[in-house]
């Protein structure tokens, strides 16, 4: 609210978007005036929407004629004294807006007296400063009373003439003594407000888990009780922690389409009805409501032989085993039923389907091994026969003693040559079986 925040005030506008009718982005219920660009639209009414902090909005007469626009700050009537709040909107919008909220009495609607002037902004920021510790201080003040409620939130009026104690409770609670107290405390005017879970969720702000921000802190003003049968028209899984928004309660989203569902579920067969065929029965697995796919299994408990059938079709199989006919089978004659809307379902598929296929490599077993040793074996034989071969070319003694010598030594060099191979292949052999019996 004060002029020197670090949001940027919307001034130009871009993409269609007028600048009149675009302010802070930074508050909760934040409403943008389609209709500030149009010649007339403020002097159509006199009716204003201020908004206080957080969630908190009114409807004010403009008696005095001020130019005013969305994001100006205004100082207004209240019991007692004034409140300093934040124009949202103005002109016929703010009409409609009125008549939403179920504002019909005129005692209702007060004035705006003026824009804020430094003074008023002066008291009004020292009142904000004083919330925090307040609210801290009467919730300690309610748990020695005694009192089964919490405290959420606290809002001082601008001119710290009163002071607003939003509160939740399961039962009702007798707060007459704690007035009394807070009253000698703060020295203001108390008044309490009892809210529910879903307003504080509201007045806090936060993420809902679809990415976006609450709509309890963006729009919704009027809350609708939501029941577990909005999900069970819808075919969602009962689970608390899917089911519950950050209010601990169920989503208000629950409703935002239930009633599609409950037109689309009209089209679909009853869940008790059992298809018969020639072959087999079939009950109702699962059902894709907005698409009118009908999932059937041959055992009512668990999937066995799936067969996937347009509504249009289990009805036709019902009006045959009405008549005593049985269909061959639930697709049709050899037809096969596809997925009208090029869906595919995920769950279904393997979840292996991601994994890259490895080559299966030939396992040697003991046959493998056998054949490597008889080729080593073979191979030490050869180098043998060779070795006796060169013994029985060489030089008998009785020749040349150097000549002899000679020879002598070159058989010595051919056996220790010979040792070396045998010795380098049977050790390749071995290598060669270890690699077999870990593949």
């Amino acid at each position: 609210m004060e002029k020197d925040k670090e949001h940027e005030i919307m001034t130009g506008g871009s993409r269609g978007l007028s600048k009149k009718g675009v302010g802070r982005q930074d508050r909760q219920l934040n409403t943008y005036d389609w209709l500030a660009d149009v010649p007339g639209n403020a002097e159509s009414t006199d009716l204003v929407e201020v908004q206080f902090k957080h969630t908190r909005k009114g409807y004010y007469h403009n008696v005095n004629n001020l130019p005013l626009k969305k994001g100006d700050i205004v100082a207004v009537e209240a019991s007692p004294g004034h409140d300093i709040g934040v124009v949202t909107l103005t002109g016929r919008l703010a009409k409609m807006q009125m008549k939403k909220a179920n504002i019909r009495s005129a005692d209702d609607i007060k004035r705006i007296y003026r824009l804020a002037r430094p003074i008023d902004m002066d008291k009004y920021r020292e009142a904000k400063a004083r919330e925090h510790e307040t609210m801290i201080e009467s919730r300690q003040i309610a748990k020695d009373l005694g009192l089964q409620m919490k405290i959420g939130d606290v809002e001082y009026q601008g001119d710290c003439n009163k002071a607003i104690f939003y509160y939740i409770a399961d039962e009702r609670v007798d707060f007459r003594q704690l007035i009394k107290v807070l009253a000698d405390t703060f020295h203001v005017r108390i008044e309490m407000k009892q809210i529910g879970a879903r307003q504080e969720a509201g007045r806090i702000g936060g993420t809902g888990p679809c990415g976006r921000e609450l709509c309890c802190a963006t729009w919704m003003k009027n809350f609708i009780s939501v029941s577990t049968n909005a999900a069970r028209f819808q075919d969602i899984s009962l689970n608390p922690q899917k089911l519950a928004g950050m209010c601990a309660k169920l989503k208000c989203c629950l409703n935002y389409e239930v009633d599609s569902y409950i037109e689309a579920g009209k089209k679909l067969p009853s869940k008790e009805v059992v298809l018969q065929t020639q072959d087999n029965d079939y009950y109702l697995f699962k059902s894709d409501i907005m698409a009118g796919m009908i999932t059937y299994s041959t055992d009512k408990r668990i999937a066995a032989n799936l067969e996937t059938i347009s509504a249009a079709r289990a009805k036709d199989i019902i009006e045959m085993n009405r008549r005593g006919e049985k269909p061959l089978t639930l697709q049709g004659e050899g037809k096969v039923e596809t997925n009208v809307n090029g869906t595919v379902d995920l769950l279904q598929g393997d979840i292996s389907r991601f994994d890259k296929a490895k080559k299966k490599k030939k396992k040697q077993g003991g046959n493998g091994h056998k054949n490597n040793q008889n080729e080593v074996t073979q191979q030490a034989q050869q180098n043998e026969n060779a070795s006796n071969a060169n013994n029985a070319n060489a030089t008998p003694p009785s020749e040349n003693a150097g000549q002899s010598g000679v020879s002598n030594n070159q058989n010595r060099q051919h056996k220790h040559k010979n040792k070396r191979n045998n010795h380098r292949q049977h050790k390749n052999g071995q290598q060669q079986n270890n690699n077999a019996q870990e593949q």
